[in-house]
């Protein structure tokens, strides 16, 4: 097995119907949305970017030709998105992107592990801050996947130009969210998927069913769990899902109010803010006050 050290989580990728639609209901939600963001491969992103230097990546198909044309050239982001959506629908959490500085490395890593999901890809794209002054972005993915995991999958992320661009005004969120302390997955054998994920992010030991990164924890829970600790129903059945996202907020009674304000269903889960998945927010949105 070539070694790595373990990568740190960066961002998450959200599919959505319309890019419109996500970007108004994250703005209920408290949070700042970038300017869409156009992929040269058919899709498109308005991201949300935290202090922390994790994103969110809603994520819209723009051009349905350019893409069935790139899942034809063998673009396994486009292509594992579709099947995403042509399973469990066109809104949810499909994927967990790693940081990483070889993505070469973590490409013959996954080969060598036999969890490779296809050809690495490298792409380019213009980037816009909250002002309007532009930057180019460019990244290389390495995708990785279990056999039987067909309903999410993982990637290491290597950003070989990062835009020279001032985001303090993209991460001052109303809702006080720092950053995201932990993603949570449903899997009705949660014991099976944790290597999965540890394999992926380059952690060699697998303690449980929680991946620790360097930033944030992974964590794989049986649909009764998940039911139990959230409040909510795990969804269909699965080898393994994305199904939450726990943020770090400052003040919960300051985002509650918000959240109560712009008439948004949340519910309390003893000090976690719980707000329900909707269209454009793909997955829960957990929100917990860190000192």
């Amino acid at each position: 097995m070539i070694e790595t050290s373990t990568h740190p989580l960066d961002h998450l990728v959200l599919p959505t119907r319309s890019l419109e639609v996500a970007r108004q209901r994250l703005s209920s939600l408290g949070f700042v949305v970038a300017p869409t963001g156009v992929h040269p491969f058919g899709t498109e992103n308005a991201c949300v970017f935290l202090a922390d230097g994790t994103y969110l990546e809603p994520l819209a198909v723009s051009d349905e030709q350019t893409a069935v044309r790139a899942i034809g050239e063998g673009n396994v982001f486009v292509a594992r998105d579709r099947l995403y959506r042509n399973k469990l629908g066109d809104e949810g959490f499909s994927a967990v992107v790693f940081g990483t500085a070889d993505a070469d490395a973590d490409h013959a890593r996954y080969v060598e592990a036999g969890l490779s999901a296809g050809d690495m890809l490298s792409f380019s794209r213009a980037f816009t801050d909250a002002t309007g002054k532009s930057d180019m972005a460019s990244f290389k993915l390495a995708f990785a996947t279990g056999r039987e995991a067909t309903d999410a999958f993982l990637f290491a992320c290597q950003r070989i130009n990062a835009p020279n661009i001032d985001r303090t005004a993209l991460q001052a969120h109303a809702n006080g969210v720092t950053g995201i302390v932990e993603i949570v997955a449903v899997s009705d054998r949660p014991s099976s998927q944790a290597g999965l994920a540890s394999a992926a992010a380059g952690k060699s030991v697998v303690a449980g069913d929680k991946v620790e990164l360097p930033n944030a924890i992974l964590s794989i829970m049986a649909p009764e769990a998940f039911a139990s600790r959230f409040g909510l129903s795990a969804g269909v059945s699965s080898d393994m899902r994305f199904a939450a996202i726990v943020f770090s907020i400052r003040d919960t009674a300051a985002a509650a109010r918000l959240l109560a304000t712009n008439a948004i269903e949340h519910n309390m889960s003893g000090s976690d803010i719980v707000v329900p998945p909707a269209p454009g927010q793909g997955a829960a949105f957990i929100f917990r006050e860190i000192p």
